[in-house]
């Protein structure tokens, strides 16, 4: 397995509420605070995961390769309305974990919401790719902002639709289970550690209703739009949950609805698992996704471009000036585009039309 600086297997450890410390590698690197996502695991390169792998284990390896595209794409206006009988332009959105003025800004030049912050894009349809909350300073405002859209949108004609991210299952755990402890396969875990160590927010949480947490609850996994599969995680873990869209949507809200500690611990540990996609063997991987689920190109957020790209240094990176992210990544053999544009470590946060003519 390789491991990231300083880690090694004598390394892993349990997630309590002890272990929760401001980590050394916690830095600034241009105008927002970041880090490299303590806890938020990254599989070893050939994604063969140890037996009792947790994602409260740091383990974010660099990879350098040459073989990805960037693209880089202008600002576009959104194209004139469509008739009644046809869609509208189709957009999807990467992580935004609680960057709400950040998303709004994005939002607002890709011409989909006005100076107001309203749904001004008529028949277009929106995606969120999942995780709008932790890191940031405000997700439980992304969320109402997102909710709002979503009732704007579809009185237009259009619609803003979102996907489950592995952070929204991790702030579902913390707010249903606490310090529960759960299985982790690697001792004792608890969701309200694990949600701390990951960037958790305790304005989210005091925010937190119960109509947050119904939403949540709801959102689909999976889609598959305009010939693209919509996914937040680049894994294959959701092979694990059914062999179509429907059967994984269903699997994942019937879990959340049976309300077992580590039912849901499990489902977070698998949506948590990333860089499937990348490197010898990834093009297959999103292939099997492709034949399983159906589409022709996979569209996915949860590992940040710099990753993807190693543009990511070691942790003794404060002399760094920062990811530059201007849009996209597209790479597998070209089957694969990833959204997230790092806006957690300065990055990017990324709001793009489809399809991606590369």
């Amino acid at each position: 397995m390789t491991q990231g600086a300083g880690q090694g297997p004598e390394m892993e450890r349990t997630a309590t509420l002890r272990d929760f410390r401001v980590p050394a590698y916690v830095h600034e690197t241009g105008p927002y605070a970041h880090s490299t996502h303590p806890g938020d695991v990254a599989p070893p390169l050939d994604d063969a995961y140890p037996e009792g792998y947790t994602p409260t284990q740091r383990d974010l390896p660099v990879i350098n390769r040459g073989d990805t595209l960037q693209v880089t794409v202008d600002p576009a206006s959104v194209p004139a309305p469509q008739s009644a009988d046809s869609p509208g332009p189709l957009f999807v959105v990467g992580d935004v974990h609680g960057y709400l003025d950040e998303l709004v800004a994005a939002l607002q030049e890709k011409g989909l919401i006005d100076s107001a912050g309203n749904w001004c894009a008529g028949t277009a349809r929106l995606w969120f790719l999942g995780d709008f909350t932790d890191r940031g300073p405000d997700g439980i405002g992304v969320i109402d902002l997102v909710m709002r859209l979503s009732a704007e949108a579809a009185a237009a004609g259009g619609y803003c639709k979102a996907l489950m991210g592995n952070h929204e299952l991790l702030l579902i755990g913390a707010k249903r289970f606490g310090d529960t402890p759960v299985n982790s396969g690697a001792g004792t875990a608890t969701f309200q550690a694990a949600w701390l160590l990951n960037g958790g927010q305790k304005t989210d949480m005091d925010r937190l209703q119960d109509h947050h947490l119904q939403w949540m609850s709801r959102l689909d996994a999976m889609e598959q739009v305009d010939g693209h599969l919509l996914v937040h995680s680049d894994t294959t873990a959701y092979l694990d949950y059914g062999d179509s869209i429907e059967a994984v949507n269903d699997t994942v809200r019937e879990t959340l609805t049976r309300n077992d500690a580590d039912e849901v611990w499990d489902l977070f540990r698998k949506f948590t698992k990333r860089f499937s996609f990348r490197d010898e063997g990834g093009a297959d991987h999103v292939r099997s996704l492709l034949d399983t689920y159906g589409g022709t190109r996979i569209v996915h957020g949860h590992s940040p471009i710099p990753y993807l790209l190693g543009e990511v240094g070691s942790e003794e990176g404060e002399d760094s000036a920062g990811p530059v992210i201007e849009g996209p990544h597209v790479y597998a053999d070209r089957l694969a585009i990833a959204m997230d544009g790092g806006v957690t470590m300065a990055g990017k946060l990324l709001v793009q039309q489809l399809p991606l003519d590369i």
